[in-house]
C-alpha cells in the first residue's frame, strides 16, 4: 500500500517538474555598455547597446539619414549628468535623459530627451525633447562595435564621440566646474572661522593652478596671517616666480625650506629641484 501511494506521489510531481524546468537565457546580440566620465565634478554616465557592423552598410542603409535613431540597439541610450551642465554651449539641467540622434551625410543632430526609459526611439516623442544640437560628422577609422568614447579631457570639459563603422560625430558636455569652486571657495573662505588657515590655503592653491592670481594672493595673505607655514610660504614663492621676480621667489623658497621638519623630507626635496631650476636660469 505504501509502494502504491509513493508511486503516485512521484507520478503527480512530474508535471510539476516539467513546468519548472530552467528556462533557456542567450546573451544579447547587442551587447550592453555602460561607461562614466567625472568631469571636474560632474558624472556623466551613458549606457548603450553596441551593435555590430558585420559586414553591411550602415549609413544611408541600415541607418537612414534624417530619422530619427536610437543610436544604439534594444532599450534607448541613455546619457545622465550629476549637476546641470551645456552640450555644445547650450544650457541642459541635470538628470537622465534618452539620446537620440538623426543622421545626415554631413551633420547629425543630436537629441536629448526626457523619457529616458523606452525601447529604442520607436516611441520616442519629439514634444518631450529637452534639447538639441547639431554636431558635424567626420570621417574615422574603422570601428566594428558602436562605441562613445571621451577622447578629451579637462575639468570643465568633456568631448564625447560617437563612433561606429567608419564616422565619428562628437559633443561637447561643459561643466564649469572652475567658476563653481571658485564661487564656492569665495563662501568658504568668506566663512572660515579666525583660527582656520588651512581653508583659505587650499583655496588660494586652487585659484593660482586655474590662473586666479588676485584671489590666490588674497586667500593665501589671509591663511598666513593666522599661520605661516611651509606650503604657504612655498605657495607665495611660486607666485612670486609667475609674475617674474625670480630672486624673490629663490629668497622666499629657501625661506620654505628652513621651515621644514623631517616630516617634509620629500616636499623639501621636490622644493628644492624648483629652487635648482630658477638659479638655473638666472
Amino acid at each position: 500500500m505504501r509502494k502504491t501511494i509513493l508511486a503516485l506521489a512521484i507520478a503527480s510531481a512530474l508535471p510539476l517538474a516539467a513546468q519548472q524546468a530552467p528556462q533557456l537565457t542567450l546573451p544579447r546580440v547587442s551587447q550592453k555598455q555602460s561607461v562614466t566620465q567625472t568631469v571636474g565634478l560632474t558624472d556623466v554616465t551613458i549606457t548603450y547597446s553596441r551593435p555590430g557592423v558585420k559586414g553591411r552598410p550602415i549609413w544611408g542603409a541600415l541607418v537612414p539619414y534624417d530619422k530619427v535613431w536610437r543610436t544604439g540597439a534594444n532599450e534607448a541610450t541613455t546619457i545622465a549628468f550629476s549637476d546641470d551642465v551645456t552640450i555644445n554651449g547650450q544650457a541642459l539641467p541635470k538628470g537622465t535623459y534618452s539620446l537620440h540622434t538623426i543622421p545626415g551625410k554631413d551633420e547629425w543632430t543630436i537629441v536629448f530627451n526626457n523619457t529616458s526609459n523606452q525601447w529604442g526611439s520607436f516611441s520616442y516623442d519629439p514634444a518631450k525633447d529637452a534639447l538639441r544640437v547639431k554636431a558635424k560628422s567626420e570621417k574615422a577609422a574603422f570601428t566594428e562595435w558602436l562605441t562613445f568614447d571621451i577622447p578629451e579631457l579637462s575639468t570643465d570639459n568633456a568631448k564625447i564621440m560617437i563612433r561606429w563603422e567608419n564616422v565619428a560625430v562628437p559633443f561637447t558636455v561643459g561643466t564649469a566646474t572652475t567658476k563653481r569652486v571658485t564661487e564656492n571657495a569665495r563662501a568658504a573662505v568668506a566663512a572660515a572661522k579666525p583660527d582656520d588657515w588651512q581653508t583659505p590655503l587650499r583655496a588660494a592653491s586652487y585659484a593660482f593652478e586655474n590662473g586666479d592670481l588676485a584671489d590666490a594672493n588674497a586667500w593665501l595673505e589671509q591663511s598666513m596671517k593666522v599661520k605661516p607655514t611651509i606650503r604657504g610660504t612655498w605657495l607665495r614663492a611660486q607666485m612670486q616666480a609667475k609674475a617674474g621676480d625670480r630672486a624673490g621667489a629663490i629668497k622666499t623658497g629657501e625661506a620654505a625650506v628652513a621651515m621644514a621638519t623631517p616630516q617634509d623630507k620629500d616636499f623639501v626635496g621636490e622644493i628644492q629641484k624648483t629652487i635648482n631650476i630658477w638659479k638655473g636660469a638666472r
